[in-house]
């Protein structure tokens, strides 16, 4: 194929983050292919227009159908999302591939405090900005003694109502402070031992039309199989669970040198005293998502998510 003199159009949320990856990819294509042109197409989602429950809206999924369906109607050759953004219950909309898992970057939760205080030494009462019931349920089994107070709002959003003291603290994604220039808000980066990451944190994907064959091979150079293999255990775990944005569950999944994977997956309770945790190995990341998923299942995780 050779895509000289083509115009590729990408499909993007309008919030910074959102338009800083698509920088990312941007650079990716034009490093590899310097003779095509690119054109953002940014548009406000159903999830950056309402401020109220995701669940209203059907959840993680609002982020994404406006892309979706500017790229299934053809108006937009490649959807740039977040991998945590897309519903885990439910495949990718018919028409549409997963077609290039990017690089992964930084997959931790951190605290963003004003003060500089790690998150085991805040006080009682620590008013805590964040909307992820993951997120809530872990600070329940590690930190009770801290307030989970629901946040909405991108992440500059969110820094600015810290910053007007709506908030005491943040939980937020290291990897997006970075790609927003914001690192130098990182207070204490969370381990992810502690703090068990979202279904595919730190990873972008490209997503394409099916029968777009032209699209498809010139974004298959720029997946990592690494990152590719990570994200299929995670998910597979995911779906086959039945997990959206209202489910505590966490979940990494790791590729060691000699090309093990292992997958760690947690689902907590939201008041921190019911603890489901698997940690299992295996070449390959189907087998190995649904194997932990199994072992969740097995433990009752069906009966604690159903609460």
């Amino acid at each position: 194929m050779s895509p000289s003199r083509r115009t590729v159009r990408i499909g993007t949320r309008n919030s910074p983050m959102a338009l800083a990856q698509v920088d990312r990819v941007q650079a990716m294509l034009t490093n590899r292919y310097p003779d095509i042109a690119v054109e953002v197409v940014s548009m406000a989602t159903s999830g950056d227009r309402w401020h109220g429950d995701l669940a209203a809206l059907g959840g993680k999924g609002a982020f994404t159908k406006e892309v979706d369906a500017a790229l299934i109607d053809g108006h937009v050759d490649i959807a740039v999302h977040c991998v945590k953004d897309i519903p885990g219950d439910r495949p990718a909309p018919a028409g549409t591939v997963l077609a290039a898992y990017l690089t992964r970057d930084d997959v931790r939760d951190c605290l963003v405090h004003p003060g500089g205080l790690p998150i085991g030494e805040l006080p009682a009462g620590t008013r805590i900005g964040t909307s992820a019931v993951r997120r809530v349920a872990q600070l329940a089994l590690h930190w009770p003694h801290l307030t989970p107070v629901p946040i909405r709002g991108n992440a500059n959003t969110r820094l600015a109502k810290l910053d007007a003291g709506e908030y005491d603290a943040l939980l937020l994604a290291v990897s997006g402070l970075h790609r927003i220039g914001h690192a130098d808000r990182i207070t204490h980066p969370i381990d992810v031992g502690t703090m068990v990451p979202a279904v595919g944190s730190g990873t972008l994907v490209l997503q394409c039309r099916d029968d777009d064959t032209a699209t498809l091979e010139l974004v298959a150079g720029l997946g990592d199989p690494r990152a590719w293999t990570e994200t299929v255990a995670e998910r597979t775990m995911l779906h086959i669970l039945q997990g959206n944005c209202h489910s505590p569950i966490g979940a990494l999944a790791r590729t060691e040198p000699d090309g093990r994977l292992h997958l760690r997956a947690r689902v907590i309770g939201l008041d921190g005293k019911n603890v489901l945790d698997v940690h299992e190995w295996h070449t390959d990341p189907l087998t190995l998502g649904t194997s932990v998923a199994a072992a969740l299942l097995r433990q009752g995780a069906r009966e604690l998510l159903s609460q």
